[in-house]
């Protein structure tokens, strides 16, 4: 292959650098990262690592704590700001690039274009960096697949290896603490059809427990991962119930689910998913269909396939995309898992490529390109409309604060936990002086009520004021 590599190599660290410098280049936005970042500076203040809470008291039970750990540690290191709780995921998503390539070079393609590939994905750049539980995810469903087929293929070549198995359990297990047993459900649905596919229906099953540590392996998984579960119920008894069954069958059966504790759920057409895939994964998802008719007639010729690889690849690909086909409840973040997978198939079907491809530069340069425009437009005003970050940094600090009407998680994160929503407007009488934010007219109903003496000290292109007040 005769790509300038110095080109790709340069590409390839303007994305991930691009993205590096991004992370604390815009606030936390209501309603997903700024919920999550609460979370984790709660965690710190509380000193509570075993059970993340929406609110002082309040436990969360929708996800696992990986990814509120990851947070956490990251203002432990770099204090309470966006960056902090935004670059364990980077690192997360650059481990799972990292990974990805070396699997790609073991298997004798590009690592380069695996690397390249992932990094300008839309989804797994926006996730490499968002405060969000899928990088997390991700990272243990490409450990858990790699292990996998590598210790597969160790029986193929003839030198058994269960150590990749164990490996792969391992994976198992980070996805258990990231997203629970949807990491399970996942693997299954790619594995297993694959196995059939290379060893028929009965076989498949002989040879997955001829050749995996099915029984030890799952008891390594175990080690690492239940012990949380087991102390998060302990903690707040009522966990293991809101988390499997609603969380692993109401959220992804029931359409609008309302027993959803944090939010609301969404609503969406059944087999969304993969519209949601073919945006979200751009440009590759677009690029990899075309590649794929492209190079039909040179695939098992020109470009030589081993050991299932491909199929084997396809199938962790769309397996995020079967299981949320039949789920109204999803997010265009579920496709997340299958991701890697089009990095290494991308380059599996450029590997018998000679010439020097301007089209794959021009391609893989979109999304630093976009994350630059991105960046740039929530600057100019569109983040203050999803975060009252520009709030608190006019307000006084030393003054109570109480919010009319809604408390945004952003108001949380930047006030420190310090702004309370007001549901006993009593509390008012005992303060000399006082900070309001809300909506205008809520705000001066209010006023006007308790007979307050208040400036408007600012108003946020969210629409809800800054008001300092003092008793007549």
């Amino acid at each position: 292959m005769s790509f300038n590599r110095v080109h790709l190599w340069a590409i390839l660290g303007a994305a991930l650098f691009i993205r590096l410098l991004s992370l604390g280049a815009y606030p936390l936005m209501d309603t997903t990262e700024a919920r999550y970042g609460e979370m984790a500076r709660l965690m710190i203040e509380t000193g509570n690592w075993v059970t993340p809470q929406f609110d002082y008291g309040v436990p969360f039970w929708g996800k696992p704590p990986l990814f509120t750990w990851m947070s956490a540690y990251g203002i432990e290191a770099f204090g309470i700001n966006e960056f902090a709780v935004r670059v364990p995921h980077w690192l997360a998503g650059v481990f799972v690039i990292v990974v990805m390539s070396m699997f790609a070079k073991r298997m004798g393609y590009s690592g380069l274009i695996t690397a390249l590939v992932l990094a300008t994905c839309g989804i797994f750049s926006i996730a490499a960096g968002a405060v969000m539980t899928d990088m997390a995810l991700t990272l243990g469903m490409t450990i858990a697949m790699i292990g996998f087929y590598l210790c597969w293929l160790s029986y193929e070549q003839g030198k058994p290896n269960q150590a990749w198995g164990y490996i792969g359990f391992f994976g198992l297990a980070i996805g258990l603490l990231a997203k629970g047993p949807l990491v399970v459900v996942l693997m299954g649905l790619a594995v297993v059809p694959w196995l059939i596919i290379q060893h028929g229906l009965l076989g498949a099953f002989k040879q997955l427990w001829r050749r995996f540590p099915i029984v030890f392996g799952t008891l390594l998984m175990f080690v690492i991962a239940l012990p949380w579960y087991v102390m998060a119920e302990r903690a707040t008894p009522g966990f293991i119930d809101y988390f499997i069954v609603g969380e692993h069958f109401k959220r992804f059966l029931v359409s609008g689910w309302e027993g959803d504790l944090y939010g609301s759920a969404h609503d969406e057409v059944r087999g969304t998913i993969w519209l949601f895939w073919l945006y979200s994964a751009a440009p590759w998802s677009i690029v990899l269909p075309i590649l794929l008719w492209v190079k039909r007639k040179a695939l098992g010729t020109a470009i030589s396939l081993q050991h299932g690889l491909l199929s084997f690849l396809i199938l962790w690909m769309v397996a995020p995309l079967v299981l949320f086909t039949f789920s109204g409840n999803i997010l265009p973040a579920y496709v997340l898992p299958g991701v890697p997978a089009i990095g290494l198939l991308v380059a599996i079907l450029l590997s018998a490529t000679a010439e020097d491809l301007k089209w794959f530069k021009v391609v893989s340069s979109i999304v630093p390109i976009l994350l630059i425009g991105a960046v740039v437009f929530i600057q100019l005003g569109t983040g203050d409309k999803k975060s009252d970050k520009v709030i608190f940094a006019i307000a006084d600090p030393s003054v109570a604060t109480y919010y009319v009407g809604k408390r945004p998680f952003s108001g949380q994160f930047y006030s420190f936990g310090k702004a309370q929503q007001l549901s006993d407007e009593s509390v008012l009488d005992s303060l000399e002086k006082v900070q309001l934010i809300g909506r205008k007219e809520n705000v001066e109903l209010l006023v006007q009520e308790k007979a307050l003496n208040c400036i408007i000290e600012f108003t946020s292109k969210s629409r809800r004021s800054l008001y300092r007040c003092e008793a007549n």
